[in-house]
């Protein structure tokens, strides 16, 4: 097959109708796997839809004509896209619950809560100076003491009205103390007597005990993710462990006899682009990734790797079609699993699929092609791993594009954008079988069918490195 996406044209690889060759290929593995019956009719008409189709994409970002009543097209069998992620979140979320894990603080970034976080001492647990400075008593002028008051030692001797005596940030306030003098507030004359050099209230520069809250009380609720502040906060009020709900395990199953793992591309062998990307993505939307196993094309490795798996998501790559090498769906087939979604509204990744291959185990399928297996990641494993670490969903939300982007005919696109200001500005070599698009992306624009004109509102898909940094993903 020749790769979508290398038209030569000056458009090629934008937001627009470059996918053709790789919509003439998913059309008819659509057919060859529709029942028997369907397919001379579908064959008959799916020309007439495609001329159709294309028409619509090459010249115009509007809204698809209307099919007659009862011509069904093989795209109508397809999930659509935002009902596909819903379904993908819900599926988690019904899955056998997981046991919840105790970790060390240094262990619990990026997971979330599994029980509260309550407070289990006072905070502060005595009154501390909230300044550098002198602790007074009583009105001045005052009596400067000798020495000083440290953070972290003993407890200070009491003062006595009309007495001062040096303090850090930190330290334990003496009892009888009515406040914290400022360094930059106080002057030293003769005698060592201290005066103040502006106002200063009772209580001033001091923090209370329980000032910031009270043993017991709930500091966090169940369902909070993990941040930095909140190790700190978990640190500060006495944690050395946190209950959490577990990473989600993931394991990748990379398929094709056509795959190299190094070197140039010869003879027909391709690299594998999908088996290095796959890892650290699936790891960046918050799952531990327990193994990537190369399996080629055969059927026998691929129903063995999968049913004795110990993942909560499986990753495929390829064979989710209907080519003579394509096992993916006659393996779940044979393994009694439940096709949750086979297909998908969208482009590119139309052929991706999940499954529910045991009680608390699915099966994400993605397409071969590269940037059709990154729809598939964001489409079906980001929202089904978000649900299973009981991460809450984002909030979503829009940015006007810089320039027109083309939709195809029936089908949302997922289209590579940078931000730029305010506006996203669609990239190149964005064909289902490129990566040169999104290595560069800050996101993905949700393209409805049909297509949007220049300043139109796009939701966008967030990759998550862009928002956490590589590693960890908070979203």
């Amino acid at each position: 097959m020749t790769p979508s996406g290398t038209h030569a044209g000056p458009h090629a690889g934008r937001g627009d109708a470059s996918d053709a060759d790789d919509l003439d290929v998913e059309e008819a593995l659509a057919l060859v796997r529709a029942p028997r019956s369907d397919r001379t009719d579908r064959a008959d008409r799916t020309g007439r839809a495609d001329q159709a189709d294309r028409a619509d994409q090459t010249g115009r970002t509007g809204h698809a004509p209307a099919r007659p009543a009862g011509h069904e097209h093989p795209h109508d069998r397809a999930t659509p896209w935002p009902e596909a992620r819903e379904i993908a979140a819900r599926a988690a979320r019904r899955a056998t619950r997981r046991p919840t894990l105790s970790v060390a603080l240094s262990d619990a970034l990026g997971l979330v809560l599994a029980a509260p976080l309550d407070a289990l001492s006072d905070l502060p647990s005595f009154d501390t100076s909230a300044m550098d400075g002198w602790a007074v008593a009583g009105p001045g002028p005052w009596q400067i003491r000798d020495g000083g008051v440290l953070a972290g030692h003993a407890p200070p001797e009491p003062l006595t009205d009309g007495e001062a005596v040096r303090i850090a940030t930190g330290a334990r306030v003496p009892t009888g103390v009515t406040a914290v003098l400022r360094s930059e507030h106080g002057r030293t004359g003769p005698q060592d007597r201290l005066h103040a050099t502006s106002e200063m209230s009772h209580g001033q520069d001091i923090r209370p005990r329980g000032q910031e809250c009270r043993r017991g009380d709930q500091l966090l609720p169940t369902g909070t993710l993990v941040t930095p502040a909140v190790l700190g906060l978990a640190a500060a009020a006495g944690y050395d462990t946190l209950t959490v709900v577990p990473r989600p395990r993931a394991e990748v199953l990379v398929l094709g006899d056509e795959l190299l793992t190094e070197g140039l591309p010869h003879d027909g062998l391709i690299r594998d682009a999908l088996g290095p990307m796959l890892a650290p993505w699936l790891r960046a939307l918050g799952s531990e990734v327990i193994a990537v196993r190369r399996l080629g094309d055969d059927a026998q490795a691929l129903r063995r790797a999968i049913t004795t798996s110990r993942a909560d998501l499986i990753v495929t790559t390829g064979g989710t079609a209907a080519g003579p090498v394509d096992h993916v769906h006659p393996t779940l087939d044979r393994i009694g699993a439940e096709l949750l979604v086979d297909g998908v509204a969208v482009r590119p990744g139309h052929p991706m699929l999940l499954a529910r291959t045991k009680a608390d185990q699915h099966l994400v399928g993605l397409p071969g092609n590269p940037l059709a297996a990154v729809s598939g990641l964001l489409t079906l494993a980001e929202p089904l791993l978000r649900a299973l670490a009981a991460h809450p969903a984002p909030e979503p939300y829009r940015t006007p594009l810089r320039e027109a982007v083309q939709g195809h005919a029936h089908d949302t696109r997922l289209v590579p954008v940078v931000l730029r200001g305010e506006r996203a500005v669609p990239l190149h070599y964005s064909g289902p079988a490129m990566l040169r698009g999104i290595a560069t992306a800050d996101a993905l624009a949700v393209v409805p069918p049909g297509g949007a004109a220049q300043d139109a509102g796009m939701e966008l898909l967030d990759l998550p490195w862009d928002t956490a940094g590589i590693g960890v993903c908070f979203t």
